[in-house]
């Protein structure tokens, strides 16, 4: 539910009209929103650092489909300019150093291009801190998710607000727009009490932005 009437809808709003725009899906897991931007007209490459998850999204795009292992901590295996957009949704939470993996996302973009990204809200890993937790610290958490009857410990980074836009800042993004969307339309139907567990918390899960990279390419590369 979080993903397909939460996480996904909020980042193709952000999108907007893809028809002919070159996407690196950066992080795609098994492929589900690189096969929605491709439905709506982009051409669409994604890279993941788990070969798994190629292998699921590749079923699910098609043998065709332009699909790379590689890890957002390496640079990327693209030549400078290759991109109209970056979307890089749920993943930078997962690193603790965003530096070379935001540069290299600058990088690939052609001028005037965007990196929409999403990342956990700062507030899901401060409320569920121990007390007294640093709110301003860049530190690591988990919790534990239960997949098909078997429980799996997600390890993700917490930055304050401040630690986040300045990350964007400073390898060259303009900030253009931050959002907390609402669920979907038909998610509280469908999903009455994960809906319900959402709209408790008072604000949202994720973080949404839109992040523009100017008139100037990135540093030459590949």
């Amino acid at each position: 539910m979080v993903n397909g009437h939460y996480e996904r809808p909020a980042i193709l709003d952000l999108a907007g009209d893809v028809r002919g725009r070159r996407i690196l899906d950066a992080g795609c897991g098994s492929g589900p929103l690189s096969r929605a931007l491709r439905d709506r007209g982009a051409t669409v490459t994604g890279v993941d650092s788990s070969s798994a998850m190629l292998d699921l999204a590749r079923r699910r795009l098609g043998d065709d489909a332009d699909l790379r292992l590689a890890d957002l901590r390496d640079p990327l295996p693209f030549r400078a300019a290759s991109f109209d957009d970056v979307i890089a949704s749920l993943v930078l939470h997962y690193l603790e150093d965003w530096s070379a993996p935001l540069a290299e996302m600058r990088r690939v973009l052609a001028p005037g291009g965007r990196l929409i990204a999403a990342v956990e809200h700062p507030f899901q890993s401060r409320l569920q801190a121990p007390p007294g937790t640093d709110y301003l610290a860049v530190r690591p958490w988990s919790f534990q998710w239960t997949v098909g009857g078997h429980a799996v410990t997600m390890r993700f980074w917490h930055r304050p607000l401040h630690a986040i836009t300045d990350a964007f800042t400073a390898a060259g993004f303009r900030i253009a727009g931050i959002g907390e969307p609402p669920l979907a339309p038909g998610a509280r139907e469908a999903f009455p009490e994960q809906a319900a567990h959402m709209s408790s918390n008072a604000f949202p899960w994720f973080l949404f932005f839109v992040l523009e990279a100017g008139s100037s390419p990135g540093p030459p590369g590949r």
